[in-house]
């Protein structure tokens, strides 16, 4: 059915790239490709092994739009799955549209430079996208991507009108690592120490890192210290549903791993801006990250779940109602079947769900686009169908 590339070779682009290959009826052609050529041949070798699909493999810096552009000029795919670095998005964008190539990615846009998260950069490419007859799907992994589409189903089908929305997402896994993160350092260290942000009453609030917290009750977890940070899925979400009052997003933190992020911080090993160091420019961060343990290699030993889903307070009727729609994800099932953790695993499986919604035709139209912008039923039934299957409860308790 479709020709698709996949940029990004760690934990995420593994499950993609694995999961792609499980639906060969949809994906007839598949390249994996990323700064590290011997990365993607060693996903490409284990994929022809376990599943007999032939995976092929290019070298391409994702910061230079010539290189992207010649790669995309031969290969020629349908669609781009970006699953590089958030800072990357926009070059790959533009690449997309000289190539004429349709794009879905993970993660919005950041500046290198700067730990800012806002969809403003890449909504801006959505006359350019039309103009081309290009579609642009923009988040489709988990937070954001699922939670999105949770709201969509949620206001589908459950509500005449969203009031309070709720994300809460808590990893209860354990790597039995001293400190680690779940995916790229520079990324989640910039993301998690950033103030916080939620939406109440038609403006945004700020708040110190981690300044509102409470335990939380998971299911099958039991009750987490949960801290609120802004997460990019909230300035959308407020957008395409104006009823929204309060939107806050909830992520739970042990305390040894805020321990180590304020020592991390407090010695100015999370900066990023360059220093100088033995007569050479180095940015603290990326040497941070070039220690810690690779997240694409915690999932052997890892053990635990995660639990990601959104607490949702409404009228339907003229009645107040809540609703709670969730995923429970195993990181030992998930390493069994991808060789990755749990955190990467809910993250690549929803990015191939969304490729196979453009190519049935269901997702797929010129212009840039969240995923709650389009129909989320089929995505819905694919989520059970795929590994990260949904429960919901009514009229709960949303403690919140």
């Amino acid at each position: 059915m479709g020709k698709v590339l996949i940029i990004g070779a760690g934990g995420v682009g593994t499950v993609v790239v694995n999961k792609v290959a499980q639906n060969p009826d949809v994906f007839t052609e598949i390249m994996l490709a990323s700064r590290t050529k011997s990365k993607c041949d060693k996903i490409a070798a284990d994929i022809k092994q376990r599943f007999g699909i032939e995976v092929k493999t290019a070298q391409v810096d994702a910061d230079n739009v010539p290189e992207l552009v010649t790669l995309l000029n031969a290969y020629k795919p349908e669609l781009l799955i970006n699953v590089a670095l958030p800072y990357q998005d926009l070059t790959i964008m533009d690449a997309c549209l000289e190539a004429g190539v349709n794009y879905l990615d993970t993660a919005n846009y950041e500046p290198k430079d700067e730990a800012h998260f806002e969809y403003s950069w890449q909504w801006a490419y959505k006359d350019k996208f039309e103009k081309a007859g290009l579609t642009a799907i923009l988040g489709c992994g988990f937070d954001p991507g699922v939670t999105s589409i949770y709201t969509a189903y949620a206001a589908k089908h459950h509500f005449d009108e969203i009031q309070y929305l709720d994300i809460v997402d808590c990893n209860a896994g354990d790597h039995h690592k001293a400190f680690a993160t779940n995916f790229n350092p520079e990324i989640n260290i910039r993301e998690v120490t950033q103030r916080g942000k939620y939406w109440e009453n038609g403006a945004w609030v700020e708040t110190e890192p981690h300044q509102i917290h409470m335990p939380l009750n998971y299911p099958e977890v039991g009750p987490k210290e949960s801290y609120v940070i802004y997460h990019e899925e909230l300035e959308s979400l407020v957008k395409n549903y104006p009823t929204i009052k309060r939107a806050r997003f909830w992520m739970t933190f042990g305390q040894e791993y805020l321990t180590h992020l304020r020592v991390i911080q407090n010695i100015g090993m999370a900066r990023i801006d360059e220093v100088e160091y033995n007569g050479q420019k180095i940015v603290p961060i990326q040497f941070l990250k070039a220690v810690l343990p690779d997240p694409g290699d915690l999932g052997e030993n890892y053990t635990g779940q995660t639990s990601i889903g959104c607490r949702i307070k409404g009228l339907k009727d003229g009645k107040e109602v809540t609703y709670y729609v969730y995923n429970n994800c195993s990181h030992e099932a998930a390493y069994k079947e991808t060789g990755a953790q749990g955190v990467s695993y809910t993250t690549g499986v929803p990015a191939m769900i969304g490729a196979m919604m453009f190519f049935k035709g269901i997702w797929r139209k010129p212009g840039v686009f969240n995923v709650e912008e389009f129909n989320p039923d089929p995505f819905m039934e694919q989520l059970n169908q795929q590994g990260l299957p949904w429960h919901e409860l009514h009229n709960i308790d949303l403690e919140l």
